[in-house]
């Protein structure tokens, strides 16, 4: 390999004031509703209520009842989410803010893992599957917590430098597993408990955005198959360092390009490709938009067409930290079929 990783960086004081990405206010009768359809849910699927960790959500009859009970939010929450699977936004990102929380949190998992029972969470739950569902398929990765439909996202004491969803140093900008062959078409992250002392910002960056800057070189270069992606320490178990096949940053439509970058983790495999990285960087971590995400707000990024991180933030490690679940979806399920474990929607290990 000839290139090397390229890395930028940002804090919260270099984001621009005021700018975040689009943000809808769901409104009360829409958050009851939604509350309303998790309590049927939990009528008729009683055996979620009492599912194992690593089982939990992953069972068709359940995800096909959280579809359906999806069409029954309210038109205008359901226009909104449907315009952006099919079109995208502007800033890459959808924020809902003021969707249900369950009644009584428990203390953010010191491991990063909760294991508490699901009728504690199951509201919040089943609001980000619903949600999620009208975008795509709900998928997991088996390489990944445990293969969870959906994981939880919080600071774990050790791991604090860690470049993965465990850490609280600088998160630099990437797409969400670029690496793998069936990466998620978008993510989002469900805010149970923010930050106390208001450090953390989400960070999203539409390739959009910037690529009026680029020149014509680096466009050139970006859409060759000269880059290439580490993966995760969770798909690798620890053992030596593996890398993605060689791919493009850029591909797809000309003027509306789907993007593949991670700012920790990739590399080019020429002087050429290295230097259209530092380039793209440049003009990504100026063209951020950020959000102090707080309970209730779901973050939806579009994983095709932007890129996300997130700032520095101090844990205080007390049961009272920052907590964000996380959950994926891809457009074409079926498209996956052959990658994932037969009847489930967890994809099996690289």
């Amino acid at each position: 390999m000839d290139g090397t990783e390229t890395t930028a960086t940002f804090a919260a004081e270099d984001l621009p004031a005021g700018g975040h990405p689009d943000l809808v206010a769901v409104r009360d009768e829409d958050a009851a509703t939604i509350r309303r359809l998790a309590a049927e849910l939990a009528v008729g699927h009683p055996a979620q209520l009492t599912a194992e960790p690593d089982r939990r959500f992953d069972d068709a009859a359940f995800l096909t009842a959280v579809e359906s009970s999806a069409r029954r939010m309210s038109h205008r929450l359901l226009e909104r989410l449907v315009g952006f699977r099919l079109a995208g936004s502007s800033s890459g990102g959808l924020v809902l803010r003021g969707l249900p929380l369950d009644p009584a949190l428990p203390p953010t998992p010191a491991d990063g893992s909760y294991r508490g029972p699901v009728s504690d969470l199951f509201v919040s739950s089943v609001t980000q599957l619903m949600v999620m569902s009208v975008l795509g398929g709900v998928v997991a990765y088996a390489d990944e917590k445990d293969g969870r439909l959906i994981q939880d996202v919080c600071p774990v004491p050790g791991a604090e430098t860690r470049q993965e969803n465990t850490g609280s140093t600088l998160l630099e900008l990437h797409t969400e597993d670029g690496f793998h062959p069936s990466k998620p078409d978008f993510m989002s992250l469900y805010c149970l408990r923010g930050d106390p002392r208001d450090e953390a910002r989400t960070v999203v960056g539409a390739v959009a955005r910037v690529l009026p800057g680029l020149s014509e070189r680096c466009r050139a270069a970006l859409r060759e198959p000269q880059f290439r992606i580490r993966l995760s320490s969770s798909f690798t178990g620890g053992g030596p360092a593996r890398w993605s096949a060689p791919l493009p940053v850029l591909s797809g439509a000309a003027v509306d390009p789907e993007v593949c970058l991670d700012l920790h983790a990739m590399a080019g495999l020429t002087a050429e490709g290295d230097e259209a990285l530092r380039e793209l960087a440049a003009l990504m971590t100026r063209s951020l938009l950020a959000v102090a995400l707080r309970p209730g707000d779901l973050l939806i990024v579009d994983n095709r067409q932007a890129v996300h991180g997130r700032t520095a933030f101090r844990p205080g490690y007390d049961g009272a930290d920052r907590w964000l679940r996380r959950c994926y979806a891809i457009t074409d399920l079926w498209r996956s079929r052959g990658t994932r474990f037969p009847g489930s929607r967890v994809h099996r290990p690289l």
